[in-house]
């Protein structure tokens, strides 16, 4: 199905080409002045300067084609303006049909992409061995939003949660281990195995014992080089230690993919840089082999600065004086092995833009070195910090970094206690639905913020139920809900979707706002991935919202007399329903039936 703004300028191209102009001029945008029109074209203001003409003039011709012979079927008015703006109002009988056409289409009329990409989403980056806390929240969400979008318009989209699995801290835990429990076979060197197959700690034991090691290796050098020492013989390949290491990574692993889940974010692969390890010698000869990397104080190096770079773009540090690997050997690795596996067409990093340098310095290798292709987009969405309203990182009370599952907790008591105010359900219905309303909540108040900006926590204004948060969205899904089904207690006959439902032309100003929202979602959809820009859906089903609220506030819908006319607002608000559902998904959100 057709975005509107292409059947618009459809109408404007041949206008244009029938007053002697290029059609390429024929552009139209959305209204920068709703007062006075829905659409407005700037083309003649372009056309004048090459046709050597008044704006004014060309915009007069433009439109006098575009309304010749009567009442056109796309626009209701077409009026050109000084200096020579051209400003259009859609027809009602023209919203009508195309909000028709919307309820009937697959997936509300959104067009699938000529050519589907395989896209990688690099997101989550959640170390093993450590609980998920809130700065692994915003990576998570945006990058679960950003695949859901690709999917939902039809791309093949691949999201791995790139894991901390082959650091220092594997060392840490196993000597940390050794102190604690030096009678486990894994320290026993005349051990011949097989090892056990239980873990030797629990995962509440496991997140104890990192920050201890951590600690230790802080104040004591010896115990520090014998993590140190443990790192290389894990990654080296030693028996006893890589058996460690798998229950690690059985108990860790178990842990994040259930408190992934309760933030509604689901990967497809669990991939680690341990996965990448193995591609690691190749690629460096690969470097070497074509003269790319060099030597430099005992590391080596590879190049990427140029002569265009507008700011200093240090050397790409590949393998340290001691022969270790760095993280951005182990992000090279992993290009090689996605390239190998998946061929993607395009890679999507989610991650705190912080680390803005370094994937810029892996991604000029990747495309020098020839791994990825000159022309392959490799996007870095880098994100900001959520903060506290001091201003500072988000802290707990005492000062320190919140988990995660405690930040879920603290708001689905805040949306619980709202509910209860009007105490119109359960308590246990109260709880049930404070989990799905708190999660959108949390997920609505950090997504409707543009990606790389910091923004505030603010626990009282996002469970809110009135003004820009996910309670108010839901809120006004489950208001649609509520009068559909009083339709069907009332004898109403509406199937899910309500497709069957004729929508009529608008009569009145709200209801036209309404159909002009609702006619905008395929084109929103598109630009925010396009742009991976979650939150310009945010801002697209807000607007659409107060669209529907203004409506119902307006009109009678269930005591309108008039059958067919009532039967037009029920089609109308159950698209609404259908297309903030749609949109609240690509969040990662969900609505209860009641609030």
């Amino acid at each position: 199905m057709n975005k509107i703004l292409d059947m618009m300028e459809r109408e404007l191209k041949q206008a244009f080409t029938a007053s002697g102009y290029e059609d390429s001029f024929a552009k139209v945008v959305l209204s920068n002045r709703p007062d006075l029109c829905e659409y407005q074209c700037n083309g003649a203001m372009a056309a004048a300067k090459a046709y050597k003409k008044k704006p004014i003039d060309i915009a007069n011709q433009v439109v006098e084609h575009l309304v010749s012979g009567g009442s056109h079927p796309v626009f209701s008015e077409a009026v050109a303006v000084m200096p020579g703006f051209i400003n259009l109002k859609l027809s009602e009988e023209f919203l009508a049909e195309y909000a028709g056409s919307m309820a009937r289409a697959d997936k509300l009329g959104l067009e699938a992409p000529e050519k589907p990409e395989t896209v990688i989403v690099d997101y989550g980056g959640a170390n093993v061995a450590k609980p998920l806390h809130v700065g692994h929240l915003r990576a998570a969400i945006i990058g679960e939003s950003i695949k859901r979008m690709g999917r939902f318009l039809g791309h093949h989209m691949i999201g791995d949660v790139h894991l901390g699995d082959w650091g220092l801290q594997m060392g840490l835990i196993i000597e940390e281990l050794r102190d604690r429990k030096p009678e486990l076979v894994y320290f026993d060197e005349s051990f011949e195995g097989p090892f056990p197959q239980e873990a030797p700690f629990t995962i509440s034991e496991l997140e104890e014992i990192y920050p201890a090691a951590s600690a230790k290796s802080k104040a004591d050098e010896v115990f520090k080089e014998r993590a140190h020492q443990a790192t290389l013989k894990l990654q080296r390949g030693y028996a006893p230690f890589r058996a460690i290491w798998q229950h690690i990574m059985a108990v860790s692993v178990a842990d994040l993919k259930k408190n992934y889940a309760n933030l509604n974010v689901e990967f497809d692969l669990w991939k680690g840089e341990s996965d990448a390890e193995p591609y690691i010698g190749d690629m460096i000869q690969m470097l070497l082999d074509k003269g790319l990397a060099h030597e430099s104080q005992g590391a080596l190096v590879v190049d990427v600065a140029r002569d265009t770079d507008t700011k200093e773009i240090p050397p790409c540090l590949i393998r340290k004086s001691d022969g270790a690997s760095l993280y951005a050997t182990s992000d090279l690795a992993t290009i090689v092995e996605r390239e190998q596996d998946f061929k993607p067409d395009r890679y999507i990093y989610v991650v705190d833009k912080r680390q803005g340098m370094h994937f810029e310095q892996v991604f000029r290798v990747a495309k020098k070195s020839g791994i990825v292709k000159e022309d392959t987009p490799m996007i870095f969405l880098g994100f900001g910090t959520m903060n506290g309203k001091d201003g500072k990182p988000f802290k707990t009370r005492e000062g320190g970094v919140m988990r995660l599952e405690k930040l879920i907790e603290e708001i689905n008591e805040a949306v619980y206690q709202r509910i209860m105010e009007n105490r119109t359900v359960s308590e246990d219905e109260a709880r049930s639905t404070a989990a799905v309303v708190g999660l959108a909540a949390l997920k609505y108040g950090d997504l409707s913020n543009q990606a790389a900006k910091d923004y505030v926590f603010d626990i009282e204004r996002f469970t809110s139920f009135e003004g820009n948060t996910g309670p108010y969205i839901l809120y006004t899904i489950v208001r649609i809900k509520s009068i559909i089904a009083k339709y069907r207690e009332n004898g109403g006959k509406v199937s899910q979707d309500a497709a069957e439902k004729k929508i009529l032309a608008c009569t009145g100003s709200s209801e036209k706002a309404l159909m002009l929202m609702l006619a905008r979602y395929n084109e929103v959809l598109e630009n925010s991935f396009a742009e991976t820009a979650p939150h310009k859906i945010c801002q697209y089903i807000y607007e659409l919202a107060n669209a529907f609220n203004s409506f119902y506030h307006d009109t009678k819908i269930l005591a309108e007399e008039d059958e067919a006319r009532k039967e037009s607002y029920i089609g109308l608000i159950s698209l609404t329903r259908r297309v903030l559902e749609a949109c609240i998904g690509l969040l990662g959100i969900e609505a209860p039936e009641r609030m």
